[in-house]
C-alpha cells in the first residue's frame, strides 16, 4: 500500500482524540483561552452534559477580524509571542484546541477586541470553516460548541451519561476558579445544581476564601497557610490539618505556573510529608501552588497539558516535603474543628432531640406510655433503682483544685474530671475539651523518641536480666537483620537459639513496659513495612510502635496535676492533635454547642 498524505480535516479529528477526550476537556481548553486573554468574568453553559452545547463567553481582550480567521487554523497561537517553547507563561500553547474541536463539532464565535468599535464572528462545521462576517458583540469572546462528536460517532459513545459529563465540567472548572480567585466564574446547565464563584481580592485571605468555596466552609477553619522558597522555586498555598482527612485523593489540588495538573511526583511528596500524621488508607486534603521561572518546567508532556516534568525533580519533591512538614510541626496540638461537630451531631441525632411535626401532636387522652413498644425497660418511675449499683465512672479530684487562670487561658484549658479511667475532661474560656489519654501520651512519647534519635542517639537501659523471647524462626530472622537499626533506636537484641531472641538493653524510656509484648509487635511492624521500605519510615514505625507500648494507658487513673500536666506538653508537641495510627487525640465542644444541646440556644 503506498503512503499518502491524510486529508487535513482527518488530521484534525485525529488531534482532537489527543486533546478533547470529552466535554470537560473541551471546556478546559476554551476557559483556559479566556483567562489567558484576561477575562475577569467567565460563564459556561451547557446542555446534555455538553454534547448539545457548551457556551463560554468572558469579558477578555477579544480578537480582531485578522486573528479571528487565524484562531481555527491548526498551530496558531498568539501564546508564543518569542517562540521559544522553553519559556511559556500562558495557559494553553499548543495552537490547536479550537481546530481540534471545530473538527468534531458546529462552533461559533462571536468577539470583539476592546480597541475595537465592531465585532465579528465566524462559523466552522465539522472542520469546514466558513468566511469571517461582521458581528454585534460585546467587549469580549463566546464560543458556542454544537453537537460535539456528532460526526465520530465512534467516541461519541465512549461518553458517560449526562450527568457524569457535567459533574466532569463542574470538577474543571473548581481547579480553574481555585487558580485565579480574582475572576468570577459561573457554571449553568442541566444535570447542575449550578455553580458560581465570585470574584476574590487579590490577597492571601481571599485565595483562602475561593479555596474554601471549592472545598466547602470547614476548610478555612483547618486551614494551614503554606509558604515556602528554595533556589527559585516557592510553593505557597494551604494545606489542611491531618486530621482533616478524606478517604481519597480527589480533594487535593495541586498547580504549576497556574496550571492544574495531577503528577505522581507531586502526589508523592505530599504522601511522604503527612506519612507521620495520616492512616495509610487516609489523604489530605490540600491546594497547593508551585511558582518558578518557565525554563524549569516542561509543560509540553501531555497533550491535555495535565502533566508537567521538572528539569530537577528532586528539588521540587524536597521543598514540598520540608515545607509541609514544617507547616504542621508548627501547629502543634491543633486538631479539625469538625471533631467537636461529630460529636454534637452522635449527641443530638435529628429523631431524638428534633422531632418531627407529627410528635409535636397533642397525644390521645388515653395514651399511656408504658404500653408503647418503644417504651424503656429496667426503669422505675420513681427510683430509678437500677442505677444504684453502678460504680462512679467519673474521678472529680482534679475538680477540688482551683482551676488557674493561665490553665483556663491555655488552649486545652485546666484538667477538671478523668472519666472512666480513660477520658480527661478540661475546661476553656470558649467551652470544654475532652482528651483521650492514651492517643495523646503515645504521641508526646513518639515525638520524644525522634528528638532523641536525632540529637544524639536514643538513651539505652541496661537489663540486670536480659529477657528471652521466643518466636518464629522468620520473626527472628527478620529482628536479627534489623539489629544494627534497632541498636540506633535503643533496643539490643541478640540470637539466643533457634526460634528466640535474647534483649540485654531497651530505651530508658521504655524500661517498665512489657519488653516480650514490645519485640513481638516490633518483628510484626518490620514484616508489615518490607524491606523495600525507606529506612526512615521503618524507623518511625517502630519507634511508633515503642511509644504505643510506654505511653498512658487507659484504664490508669491520674491526678489532677498529672493531667494538666499532659494537657500543657500537648499544647507544646507538634502533632499532638492526632495519635501516631491518625485518629484524633481530643474533641472540643464550644459552649453554644453544648448550650444548643440543652435547649438554650
Amino acid at each position: 500500500m503506498s503512503v499518502r498524505r491524510l486529508d487535513p480535516i482527518l488530521v484534525d479529528r485525529i488531534a482532537a482524540g489527543e486533546v478533547v477526550e470529552r466535554p470537560a476537556s473541551a471546556v478546559k481548553e476554551l476557559v483556559e483561552n479566556a483567562l489567558d486573554a484576561g477575562a475577569t468574568r467567565i460563564e459556561i453553559t451547557l446542555e446534555e452534559g455538553g454534547r448539545k452545547l457548551i457556551r463560554v463567553s468572558d469579558d477578555g481582550a477579544g480578537m480582531t477580524a485578522a486573528d479571528l480567521e487565524l484562531a481555527v487554523e491548526r498551530h496558531a497561537t498568539s501564546k508564543i509571542p518569542d517562540g521559544d517553547l522553553s519559556n511559556i507563561a500562558t495557559l494553553g500553547f499548543r495552537g490547536e484546541a479550537l481546530p481540534s474541536i471545530a473538527s468534531v463539532a458546529r462552533v461559533e464565535i462571536h468577539t470583539r477586541a476592546a480597541s475595537s468599535d465592531t465585532g465579528h464572528m465566524i462559523r466552522v462545521d465539522d472542520g469546514r470553516k466558513r468566511p469571517v462576517a461582521p458581528a454585534a458583540h460585546s467587549a469580549g469572546t463566546r464560543i458556542e460548541v454544537r453537537d460535539l462528536f456528532a460526526s465520530t460517532p465512534a467516541r461519541l459513545k465512549f461518553l458517560k451519561t449526562d450527568r457524569a459529563e457535567a459533574q466532569a465540567v463542574a470538577d474543571v472548572i473548581k481547579r480553574l476558579a481555585m487558580a485565579h480567585p480574582t475572576v468570577r466564574f459561573s457554571l449553568t446547565g442541566d444535570h447542575l445544581t449550578g455553580l458560581e464563584f465570585a470574584a476574590c481580592p487579590a490577597s492571601e485571605d481571599g485565595l483562602l476564601t475561593r479555596i474554601s468555596q471549592v472545598l466547602g466552609r470547614d476548610f478555612r477553619d483547618n486551614a494551614l497557610a503554606v509558604d515556602a522558597e528554595r533556589d527559585g522555586a516557592r510553593l505557597s498555598g494551604f494545606a489542611g490539618l491531618p486530621t482533616f482527612h478524606r478517604a481519597n485523593a480527589l480533594a487535593q489540588y495541586l498547580y504549576v505556573n497556574g496550571r492544574p495538573v495531577r503528577d505522581r511526583l507531586l502526589q508523592g511528596a505530599i504522601r511522604a510529608a503527612y506519612m507521620d500524621y495520616l492512616p495509610s488508607d487516609r489523604h489530605p486534603v490540600l491546594a497547593l501552588f508551585i511558582t518558578c521561572e518557565p525554563r524549569f518546567v516542561d509543560v509540553n508532556v501531555h497533550p491535555a497539558k495535565a502533566e508537567v516534568r521538572f528539569r530537577d525533580p528532586g528539588h521540587i519533591r524536597g521543598l514540598i516535603i520540608g515545607a509541609l512538614k514544617q507547616t504542621l510541626a508548627d501547629a502543634l496540638h491543633r486538631a479539625t474543628t469538625t471533631g467537636g461537630d461529630r460529636t454534637i451531631d452522635v449527641l443530638a441525632r435529628r429523631s431524638m432531640f428534633q422531632p418531627s411535626f407529627a410528635q409535636h401532636a397533642a397525644p390521645a387522652q388515653n395514651w399511656d406510655w408504658r404500653s408503647s413498644p418503644a417504651a424503656p425497660s429496667g426503669f422505675g418511675e420513681a427510683a430509678q433503682s437500677a442505677f444504684a449499683t453502678l460504680p462512679p465512672v467519673a474521678d472529680l479530684r482534679s475538680h477540688a483544685a482551683q482551676a488557674t487562670t493561665e490553665a483556663l487561658d491555655a488552649p486545652l484549658g485546666a484538667a477538671r474530671a478523668q472519666l472512666h479511667d480513660t477520658y480527661i475532661v478540661a475546661q476553656t474560656r470558649a467551652g470544654i475539651v475532652i482528651v483521650d489519654q492514651h492517643a495523646a501520651h503515645e504521641r508526646l512519647v513518639y515525638e520524644k523518641l525522634k528528638r532523641e534519635r536525632e540529637a544524639s542517639g536514643i538513651a539505652r537501659q541496661m537489663l540486670l536480666i536480659p529477657v528471652i523471647v521466643e518466636l518464629d524462626g522468620g520473626e527472628v530472622d527478620r529482628l536479627l537483620e534489623a539489629a544494627t537499626t534497632l541498636t540506633s533506636l535503643g533496643l539490643v537484641i541478640e540470637s539466643f537459639g533457634p526460634g528466640a531472641v535474647a534483649v540485654s538493653e531497651v530505651p530508658s524510656l521504655l524500661k517498665s513496659g512489657d519488653i516480650a509484648r514490645l519485640v513481638r509487635d516490633v518483628a510484626d511492624t518490620l514484616a508489615e513495612t518490607g524491606v523495600a521500605t525507606s529506612l526512615e519510615r521503618r524507623l518511625d514505625h517502630v519507634l511508633a510502635t515503642m511509644a504505643c507500648h510506654h505511653s498512658v494507658r487507659a484504664g490508669r487513673r491520674l491526678s489532677g496535676e498529672e493531667m494538666n500536666a499532659l494537657l500543657r506538653e500537648m499544647e507544646a508537641t507538634p502533632g499532638s492533635g492526632q495519635c501516631n495510627h491518625g485518629r484524633p487525640t481530643y474533641v472540643e465542644l464550644k459552649l453554644s454547642d453544648v448550650e444548643r444541646l440543652f435547649g438554650r440556644k
